[in-house]
Formats: C-alpha cells, structure tokens, sequence
C-alpha cells in the first residue's frame, strides 16, 4: 500500500500554498509548523518572511488566513500574537487518516519506504573471543540493534557487522597452553550451554595467564606461537578456531538471551582483514598519507597532540612490523566501502575511542577511501553508571557480567508479573517476566541520549509507573484485554463522529507515528521513538480515564473507540519492535 500522508504534511502544504498566494516572492518557504499547546499546531514561519519582505507580520498573517481553504483537512485558522498562526483540524481528518493507517495491508501503519535507500553498515555488539560480555558490551549490542531495525524499517539496506575481537598476542598464549594441556577444554557429555563453554574459557585464559607470567620458557614458546598463528599455520590456525567456535556459542546464548539476532555471516572480526593489512599499509605509505616515524608507519594530525605539545600520530604499523587497531579499521573501511559498496558507515562504540576513530577516518578521507559520497560516523555511546553515579563495579570492585546482570532483570520482572497476574501459568510467567525484564534493560538504554552515561536501576526499570517499557508493555495489554472483551464488536472507524478532546490528542499524535520514524533513523537516535511511545502511553491512559469505550454513548461511539484502541495498539507494537522489546498480550 502506498504511505499515507500525516496531517502535519497536509497542513504544511496547505500553509505553504497560502503563503505564496499571499507573498509570491515567499514561494517554497518553510511556514515552520509546530504542534502546539493553544491549538492543534502553531505556524511560526511568517514572522521571519514579514521581516525580510519589510511587512507587518500580523497583517501578512491575516493575508496568509485568507488563502487558506478550510473544511476538509483544516477547520480553522486564526492569527495570535505578533503573526503566530493557529492551526484546528477537523475531527474527520484526524479519523480518516487513521483509518488509512490502519488499513495498510503490510503493518507498517503507512510509513513510507525511503525514496533513495542507500547501503549503510552497521558495526555493533563486538565481543571479544575467550572473554565474557560484561555491562560495557550491552550498549553496542543494544543501540546498534534498535538502529538496524529503524534503518531496515524506512527501506535502508543494512549491512550488519559483529567486529568481534579474535586476534592478537592472547591467542598464542592460549594455543600454547591448549596444545601442552590439550584435554583442559574438553566438554564432558557432549553438548554444553553458552555460559559454560566460556566459563571453561575462561578457566583456560586464567591457567595460560599465570603460566605466562611465572614461566619465562613458556611465555617464549606462546610468542613464538603468535608468529605461527600470524603465518597461517594449519594447526595453530585450528587451535584458534576452536576458540573462536567455543566463544561464538556463548555470544549466541548472551544475544539470545537480550533477544536479538545475531547471524554468523554477520560476525566478521579482526581476523577477517588479515589478508589485507600489508596491502592498505602499501597504499598509505605510497600515497605518502602514512610515513615512517622511529621505524614505525604513521599518520600525523596537525591538531592532535599529546600533553607535551607534540603530534600524536596513528600508528598503523609497529616498528617491530606488527599491526595494531588502526591497520585492521582501515583495511575494515576498504572492504565495507570497495567490495560492500556502502555509502554510510556507521560505528556504535563506546565514546572513549572517539578519538581512535576520528584519526582512523581522517586517514581513511585522507587516502580518497572516504569522501562527500562515503561517510563514516561514529555513534559514540556513554558509560553504565551505578545507583552511586560511578561506573557500574561489583561489591567486590569487579565488572559485572552482562548474564548476572540480565539474570536479575528477568528474575525482577518475572516477579512483577507474578504480582499482577491473574490467570497466567508458571510457564507463562516465565516467559513474560523475559519479555519483561529485557525490555526494561533496553528501554531504560534506549531512552537515554546514546552519547550521554546513564544509571542502571533495576528498581526503577520494572516499575510500573513512569518512562518505563514496563509501563508500556502494560498499556499494549490492557488494550488488548478491551478488545478481547469487546467480544463480537469489532473496531471501526466513523469519520462522521465528534471526538473529544483526548480522542483528538491521541489521534494526531498517533497520526506523527511515520515522521518519529523518519527522524529516529536518519539521527540515529532510538530515544527519539522512546520518547514519542512514552507520551503515546500517557495520551492513551488519559483517553482511557476521560473516555469510556465498551459503555460509550453509541454503538458508532463504542466501535470509533475500539478503532482508536486499535490503532493505538498496533502503533504501540511496531514501535516497541524497532526498539527490539516484546509486547505481550496479557500481562
């Protein structure tokens, strides 16, 4: 079905046609529509076109009002203060556009598909192999999945990218010690669980660690071994598979666990650019946009410099001829832009490498990889914080495991829901109180500004009362339980109705659905969709205290509101989906 278009989009057109009606030379001007609190939306613009056109603003206003045709879409329109303009419109159009909303046949609510969608690659969630995910994995994971679905939502091609930390010296250090231990991974009584395999893991990198440090011969040998797996060795190069295949079961029972899909074409880690490295060093050094510094290959910045007042170079190659981070993200950014063709590249990684990845980019413009076609951006995110406002620590000072941490969400909401229900079984309980508790932990990620730190409290996560998806999911499921119990009535929609006042706010603000959609993606920005379901919540409980549906005055009234319900719901759904939560029917 074709996209529907918003009564935001009408009105504006509608002004703007009056305004070149009234001031020819103001053609194409924007009339700066707003909602507004003194009427169903304020236009701004005229004050600004008054001013340039030497005009009175109230008189070009007035001007403006008497080109603008009401009846169909816009009731009314009067002139306040210097040359505002007030915008009413009519309950029908309110009703009628919902209806077409409702009646695409697709479920997407008449957002459109973008015009010209482009090829964005999304790097997010990057754990690291034989390590655990802790609290700072849940950001990127969490963000960079909620942009994928606004992204794939408005039409965009999505790349997704897991850059999963699977290379380095660790990895000779733990071959080493497999090889001269080799039943230490062994898994008693074939198939293991996620957590357990990374707990053998992680039982192996601390043995490999203590040999490491306390055995001068061995730490020779896991070097030596480092060499070998960089050489391609068919046997070091099996070792390391079986790490990187024993680390992925885990990622994939964490990832399962928050509820997102992660794919294995779409984990592509460091190891994946090896093949590349002393290429994109050729290509930097033979541009002259990397030189050699101390034996080192380098990129210089004129305004980066450490506390000393000297330049702080990027270092693409070690002197010893190793590569570090930089050569791996540039050879990243060739392959994502020359062999996906991508025209946006869009990193979700933790603030404190902003400035890794403003040199990294500016080598990568440097050297025509990026350019006014190709974009790199970096949507850095803040830190965990604590009840205290520290960064979030165990009792005992350590970093908290991102599956205790997802364990006790479940295990708070699932007693929430326990409270609250009525007729749900113990399996259904369980399965809510996931639902519930992962939920809360996006929501509460998603609806701060990604770039700002927030507090992790789960004692205000599953509460019912306040910016909370908890609120949320129970408003979807008290609709739900209202058209259950609406029984043979079904919801439709009568354009021919008055509303009342709560009807009218919920029904433009349901209406700004697809243009909350548009601005979350192209920003980036989930907390933007967080904010306007939150407020879709709040108009739909103050409709549902001020409105009775199942005992309204009419039967037309009872199915109009029914509709409204409805469409409220579907809305609360997809929203809640591009955020990645669940919405339950009952709760």
């Amino acid at each position: 079905m074709a996209s529907v278009t918003s009564l935001t989009a009408s009105v504006h057109q509608r002004l703007a046609s009056a305004l070149s009606a009234a001031l020819p030379e103001a053609a194409g001007a924007d009339p700066l529509l707003r909602r507004s609190d003194r009427a169903d939306y304020q236009a701004n613009g005229i004050l600004a076109l008054a001013k340039k056109a030497k005009a009175n603003p109230r008189e070009l206003a007035t001007q403006v009002v008497a080109q603008v045709t009401t009846g169909d879409v816009i009731k009314d329109v009067e002139v306040s203060g210097p040359g505002f303009l007030n915008v009413t419109v009519t309950d029908r159009a309110i009703t009628e556009n919902l209806a077409a909303r409702a009646a695409d046949t697709d479920g997407r609510l008449g957002v459109p598909h973008a015009e010209h969608p482009g090829t964005t690659v999304v790097d997010y969630a990057q754990p690291n192999v034989a390590k655990e995910m802790h609290v700072g994995h849940l950001r990127s994971a969490v963000i960079g999945d909620s942009v994928v679905q606004l992204l794939e939502f408005t039409g965009e091609n999505v790349v997704r990218r897991h850059h999963i930390g699977d290379w380095g010296t660790q990895f000779g250090m733990l071959i080493q010690y497999l090889d001269e231990h080799p039943h230490e991974l062994d898994h008693k009584g074939g198939e293991v669980s996620g957590e357990e395999a990374m707990s053998n893991l992680d039982r192996l990198y601390k043995a490999a660690r203590k040999k490491f440090d306390s055995d001068e011969e061995f730490k020779t040998r896991a070097r030596r071994r480092v060499v070998d797996l960089q050489a391609g060795d068919p046997h070091t190069l099996a070792m390391w598979q079986k790490f990187v295949d024993e680390s992925k079961i885990y990622f994939f029972s964490v990832f399962e666990k928050l509820d997102m899909e992660v794919r294995d074409p779409d984990i592509v880690g460091e190891s994946g650019y090896n093949d590349m490295l002393a290429e994109t060093c050729r290509l930097l050094e033979e541009s002259g946009v990397a030189v050699r510094s101390e034996g080192a290959l380098c990129v210089f910045f004129d305004d980066i410099k450490g506390p000393d007042g000297n330049p702080v170079p990027l270092i693409v190659q070690k002197s010893d001829g190793g590569y570090g981070y930089a050569a791996t993200d540039l050879s990243a950014i060739r392959d994502r832009v020359f062999n996906l063709k991508a025209n946006t590249l869009l990193y979700v990684v933790d603030a404190r490498q902003s400035l890794h990845f403003k040199m990294v980019f500016e080598t990568a413009r440097r050297a025509g990889w990026l350019n006014d076609d190709v974009k790199a951006h970096q949507l850095a995110f803040g830190t965990v914080l604590g009840k205290d406002g520290k960064p979030f620590k165990t009792r005992e000072g350590e970093t908290v495991r991102l599956v205790d941490l997802l364990d006790e969400a479940i295990d708070r909401a699932s007693a929430v829901v326990r409270e609250k229900a009525q007729d749900l079984s113990e399996e259904e309980i369980a399965e809510r109180g996931a639902q519930v508790g992962i939920g809360a932990v996006k929501y509460a990620d998603l609806s701060t500004s990604a770039n700002r730190d927030y507090k992790f409290d789960l004692d205000q996560m599953v509460s019912l009362n306040g910016d909370t998806s908890v609120y949320l999911q129970y408003a979807y499921a008290r609709i739900q339980s209202i058209l259950r119990k609406a029984g043979e009535v079904r919801p439709a929609a009568h354009p021919e109705l008055e509303l009342h006042e709560a009807e009218r706010a919920l029904g433009l603000h349901v209406d700004a659905f697809a243009e909350v959609v548009a601005e979350a993606a192209t920003e980036y920005a989930p907390h933007k969709m967080t904010a306007y379901l939150y407020q879709l919540a709040s108009l739909y409980t103050t409709f549902y205290d001020k409105c009775p549906v199942l005992k309204a005055e009419t039967p037309e009234q009872v199915e109009n509101r029914l509709f409204l319900c409805d469409v409220t719901a579907k809305t609360l759904h997809q929203g809640m989906a591009l955020l990645g939560i669940r919405t339950p029917e009952r709760l």
